[in-house]
C-alpha cells in the first residue's frame, strides 16, 4: 500500500531554537504514532519557498499564517515540550486532510 506523505515545515520566527526543540518533539509524536507527515526545519523566510502541505508552529504565529489563506494550512502549538498536545493536534489535521 502507497500512503501519501505530507510535507511539513517546522518553523518559528528566527528558525534558531525553538523550532529545533518543537522539531525534535513533532518527530517524536510522528515516530511514535506512525503519522504520515515528513519534516523540515526552517525560519520564516523558509515559508517564501515552502511548498509543502503543512506548517507546524507557536500558536500566534499559526493564526496570522491560517488567515493569509496560504496553500499549506498552520498548526498552532502552545507548549513545544508536550507530546500530548502535539499528538491531537497533528491528529486532527490529518483526519481533516486524509478523509
Amino acid at each position: 500500500m502507497n500512503i501519501k506523505k505530507f510535507r511539513a515545515l517546522v518553523c518559528c520566527h528566527a528558525g534558531i531554537g525553538s523550532s529545533r526543540m518543537l522539531k525534535v518533539k513533532v518527530d517524536q509524536v510522528i515516530d511514535e504514532n506512525e503519522y504520515p507527515i515528513v519534516t523540515e526545519c526552517g525560519s520564516l523566510e523558509a515559508l517564501d519557498e515552502f511548498d509543502g502541505n503543512l506548517v507546524i508552529t507557536m500558536t500566534d504565529l499559526a493564526l496570522k499564517l491560517n488567515n493569509a489563506k496560504q496553500a499549506y494550512s498552520a498548526v498552532g502549538i502552545t507548549s513545544i515540550l508536550d507530546k500530548i498536545e502535539i499528538k491531537e493536534k497533528l491528529s486532527t489535521w490529518l483526519e481533516e486532510h486524509t478523509a
